[in-house]
């Protein structure tokens, strides 16, 4: 966030809107951090009587909040860049503007390959994903040091080019928010039900599997099914296998975390 803010304050007082859009892209990203923690934060809180099923959406919730504001945010650069090509404004460019870019330059490196070690030593594949993805604003930040050279020499318009297409990438990146969280929200299937039932069917006291329903987020996916089995089983075997069941399942998809498998004896044949 304070990469963020050193862009923005700098982008508006140099006039530069390659700077100031990256300052909004830097900002897009921490708070997307911001949202992560918050999420863990109030993922952990137990379930309570107006909570049943606990509180993850919370965070669901919050980003598509965000989402919202980067789109209003991409839509107002768009409309500053377009403004700018009509009537020009050519950035203030100095020492200052190249120290700014090359500290939040640094820093990002170094939170790439830090976030990128830590995430492969403890097997933690969102710090991983997180680690690549500001590599991108490494390539982001990059572009806008060339936009400042490119307004030294005379050529001010490639700033204004430069940030419309962040504001473009900003604005796909609220769309994709949107698209994500709506999936969750509309309990949008996780899991293809047929890989589940190949998973199921491994197993010999079952003998079919229907009514496969997952929904949640990739992080906090819930599972319901039933299964068929001999209509001889005894109880205590039937909630036995109903455990292996389960237990199969988060094995085999690191974002299962809940389980509801209802047991059916296997109809007659007509």
């Amino acid at each position: 966030m304070l990469v963020a803010a050193g862009k923005l304050v700098f982008g508006i007082i140099t006039k530069s809107a390659s700077m100031t859009a990256d300052g909004v892209h830097s900002f897009a990203d921490g708070t997307n951090n911001i949202i992560g923690l918050l999420g863990l934060f109030i993922s952990e809180r137990p379930i309570d009587k107006t909570h049943p099923y606990g509180h993850q959406k919370y965070e669901t919730l919050t980003a598509l909040g965000i989402g919202g504001l980067l789109l209003i945010m991409a839509i107002n650069l768009i409309k500053d860049a377009i403004m700018r090509f009509g009537h020009p404004v050519v950035p203030e460019v100095n020492v200052f503007s190249f120290v700014v870019m090359f500290v939040c330059l640094l820093i990002n490196i170094y939170v790439m390959v830090y976030e990128k070690s830590e995430g492969e030593k403890i097997g933690s594949q969102i710090l991983v994903v997180d680690a690549y993805h500001t590599r991108s604003d490494i390539f982001v930040s990059l572009s806008v040091i060339a936009t400042l050279v490119a307004v030294i020499l005379g050529v001010p318009v490639i700033d204004t080019a430069v940030s419309l297409g962040i504001a473009i990438f900003i604005g796909f990146t609220a769309l994709e928010m949107f698209w994500e969280t709506s999936k969750v929200l509309s309990d949008a299937a996780m899991i293809d039900p047929g890989v589940i039932r190949d998973v199921i069917l491994d197993f010999k006291e079952v003998e079919s599997c229907h009514k496969i329903r997952t929904r949640g987020r990739q992080d906090y996916i819930c599972v319901d099914l039933h299964v068929w089995v001999n209509p001889s089983m005894h109880i205590s075997k039937s909630h036995e296998l109903s455990h292996k069941l389960e237990k199969k399942l988060m094995e085999k998809f690191p974002g299962v975390k809940e389980v509801i498998v209802h047991i059916e004896p296997t109809p007659k044949p007509e």
